[in-house]
């Protein structure tokens, strides 16, 4: 009996320093969320404007432009970007990411990779040993971009999706990514980053709008796109980086959760095995006294 109260008192033991370390993870969680929800939330209105403009532009039927990044081709050769976290301890965040990779890859691009024509940009270390091992083609440029998450660095990464569509390595680049609501609701999307997409104006909601160019209309565009673009390429970036502390967080106090719900039946347990105990050696006590009063 005391063996076995021992192993309950060592088992309490592990979840109470278990529990401990949950609960100091979702703090730093909860921090870290802070942050990058407000660097999201800031960013998020400006990048759907310029990205409702981009397509408003290349959508408008009087206004055909000629730039290699709207280029319709017949799509032989893919890019995906799929944007992960670096660490786990965040739920099934990471592994969502990854099924929707594959999900992408074949439903749509089932004959390109066959051919061996679909090629991984991971960013985020999860992303990058998970594709690197299972024999994927992978870029490992940029799979450490959390380190120095700045848009100039981000802006490195999405040249090589767009100088690879430009110079024709890639005929589509696609990014997969989380989409962040709030700390415990993700979305994980997929955009079609290039070529630009075309969107068809619905009756009554026309996307025309009569722009009006200063300096020349071309050269405007030709500056305009790639920026636009890369602030679309960062907006995803921030919206995974927001995404995964929101997922470990929730995964973080689930577990402190889950923690404190086994001390409670361990406790009551360990409560009735050494009541248990006390009981037999009671017993036993005055059993014996009963023999020598005979």
């Amino acid at each position: 009996m005391s063996g076995q109260l021992k192993e309950v008192r060592n088992r309490i033991k592990s979840i109470q320093s278990g529990q401990q370390i949950t609960k100091a993870m979702k703090m730093v969680s909860a921090a870290k969320l802070r942050r990058a929800q407000d660097a999201i939330i800031q960013m998020r209105p400006y990048a759907l404007k310029l990205q409702e403009m981009l397509q408003n532009i290349v959508s408008n039927s009087e206004g055909n432009i000629d730039t290699p990044l709207a280029a319709q081709r017949a799509v032989e050769r893919v890019l995906i970007v799929v944007v992960t976290s670096d660490r786990g301890l965040c739920g099934a965040f990471n592994s969502n990411l990854i099924k929707t990779t594959k999900r992408v890859i074949r439903e749509k691009y089932a004959e390109q990779f066959a051919k061996g024509n679909v090629q991984i940009l991971p960013i985020g270390k999860k992303g990058y040993e998970h594709f690197l091992q299972n024999g994927y083609k992978v870029n490992d440029k940029f799979w450490q971009m959390f380190a120095n998450l700045t848009f100039e660095h981000v802006k490195e990464a999405a040249s090589i999706a767009l100088n690879g569509f430009i110079d024709g390595t890639y005929d589509a680049v696609e990014i997969v990514y989380s989409e962040f609501k709030n700390a415990a609701t993700q979305k994980y999307v997929t955009e079609q980053f290039l070529p630009i997409a075309k969107v068809e104006a619905t009756e009554g909601k026309g996307l025309k709008a009569d722009f009006i160019y200063e300096p020349e209309k071309d050269v405007l565009i030709a500056e305009l796109m790639p920026k636009i673009l890369n602030t679309q390429f960062f907006k995803a970036v921030l919206d995974t980086h927001a995404s995964e502390h929101g997922a470990r967080m929730t995964a973080m106090d689930k577990a402190t959760e889950n923690a404190t719900e086994m001390l409670r039946s361990l406790k009551i347990s360990y409560n009735r095995a050494r009541q248990a105990a006390i009981t037999t050696e009671l017993t036993e006590i005055v059993s014996g006294a009963a023999a020598l009063a005979g």
